[in-house]
């Protein structure tokens, strides 16, 4: 079970300072302004997000709470501890077999309480940025409304990207192939995701009859200096057949730079992600 400390995205040994400031940069995160573009669905579990965080504030923030709640944590993994079966393991080679060996008459020693660990890398990581819910969310109304402009056409599952879109031709006799549509949610759209997309998309790119367009979306982006020289790069030492192009997308206003050769689907999808 998430500890409160897990909640707020702090050690069990952090001042309470720190558990302010965590406080405030998580909360800021589920805020319903943050997520009023988001559907009632994910508006739902931002607010129980939000009631988590608070109450882990609440806890926390003051002393005599914290005490107790420790206790109850130490409590807790004395009691887990116990009830875990001790690993059975041969003995070392490198160990002298004296030293190996149980003294007569020795006690057990008693097992140490283990102390509430901190948060992990991948939890950190996640609650940064486009964290798991914000991304879902995204990739989710980006679908929706791909499929709510060009009908069903979902596509099978690409390696590195949220979404694959094959929209269908316009008309029957038509020979105009519409090109098919990736998306990725990352954390900040810089050069560096520009670049890493590019690459991505340059595999997943085996049809030299169809065109592809990206879209690179994230709550952050890059300077468009700084995207239209890295776009500029990938173009000069492009291998990849046909027509790709990536289109940087802000998820927080859905606000988009729009390359000049953009096909006309990505601009229709755009105008769709806007008013949705």
């Amino acid at each position: 079970m998430e500890s409160f400390y897990d909640t707020l995205g702090v050690a069990p040994t952090a001042s309470s300072d720190e558990i302010k400031r965590a406080f405030r940069r998580e909360i800021t995160k589920y805020h319903p302004d943050k997520v009023q573009h988001l559907g009632p669905e994910f508006q739902a579990i931002a607010a129980s997000k939000a009631a988590d965080l608070t109450a882990a504030h609440r806890a926390l923030s003051d002393p005599s709470s914290r005490a107790e709640y420790d206790a109850e944590l130490s409590a807790a993994a004395a009691a887990s501890a116990k009830r875990a079966p001790a690993p059975a393991s041969a003995p070392s080679e490198a160990t002298p077999r004296s030293s190996q060996a149980r003294s007569p008459g020795a006690e057990d020693a008693a097992p140490a309480t283990p102390r509430p660990s901190a948060p992990s890398p991948a939890r950190s990581s996640d609650r940064a940025g486009a964290g798991g819910l914000v991304r879902r969310a995204a990739a989710m109304r980006f679908r929706a409304a791909a499929i709510e402009e060009f009908g069903q056409c979902e596509d099978g599952p690409v390696r590195g990207f949220d979404v694959a879109l094959q929209p269908p031709k316009v008309g029957f006799f038509t020979r105009t192939r519409p090109p098919r549509i990736l998306g990725r949610v990352v954390e900040t759209v810089d050069a560096a995701t520009l670049r890493e997309t590019w690459s991505l998309a340059v595999r997943a790119k085996t049809d030299e009859r169809r065109d592809l367009c990206v879209f690179l979306m994230g709550p952050v982006l890059a300077p468009v200096g700084e995207l239209g020289r890295a776009m500029a790069e990938q173009r000069r030492t492009a291998t990849s057949p046909g027509t790709l192009t990536v289109v940087p997308v802000n998820t927080s206003s859905w606000f988009a730079h729009v390359p000049n050769d953009a096909p006309p689907v990505a601009r229709a999808l755009l105008s769709r992600l806007k008013s949705g």
